[in-house]
């Protein structure tokens, strides 16, 4: 026989339960703070809901009780949209390698190699494993290299020096005002 068991905070509510109590604290304070208002539209304002969800709020309350407040609304992720498992690991091993690329780069290079992902997937897989900026892209690089003692391409460490060069204290940033004022000096 196999027990599962679902993590649970302090207070003994897995983590789905607590969001729902979060949502539902949410809703009952929109529609507490609109009986104390005597103003739907300015409780709505301060709460940052529109009219239209505090009614939805209002009707489930009605016709459900506090079990009909969460969100039933909210779509569940649909896995046949996402791309194949093999192309999302060649995104990411790419991303690992040439952190500098951007998605329309590793979309094409990835294409040579017989990978086809549009550049919006690329970022897609990038937004759902939190690489989706250079900085992020080079931090899990870092991690990979502490973790399994890695040797870095030149790519790699041409990214890596890129962002971590030390700033000239013989650069400012100057004014397009001065720049002119120079030039008239020096003619």
């Amino acid at each position: 026989m196999v027990v599962t068991t679902q993590s649970t905070n302090t207070l003994g509510v897995t983590p789905h339960e607590s969001v729902n109590h979060s949502v539902i604290k949410h809703e009952m304070g929109l529609l507490n703070l609109a009986e104390e208002l005597q103003n739907i539209s300015q409780a709505c304002r301060v709460m940052g809901v529109s009219r239209d969800t505090f009614y939805r709020v209002k009707e489930a309350k009605e016709s459900g009780g506090l079990e009909a407040l969460p969100h039933k609304d909210r779509r569940r992720p649909n896995p046949k949209n996402r791309v194949d498992e093999l192309v999302e690991q060649a995104v990411l091993a790419y991303a690992l390698e040439n952190p500098a690329a951007g998605q329309v780069r590793v979309s094409n290079e990835l294409r040579k190699k017989g990978t086809f992902v549009s550049p919006t997937g690329v970022r897609w897989i990038w937004l759902r494993h939190t690489l989706h900026t250079f900085r992020l892209r080079l931090t899990a690089l870092e991690k990979k290299v502490a973790e399994k003692r890695l040797l870095l391409t030149e790519a790699q460490v041409a990214a890596l020096d890129r962002t971590s060069a030390p700033i000239d204290s013989s650069l400012t940033v100057r004014s397009r005002d001065s720049v002119a004022s120079e030039t008239r000096s020096s003619i």
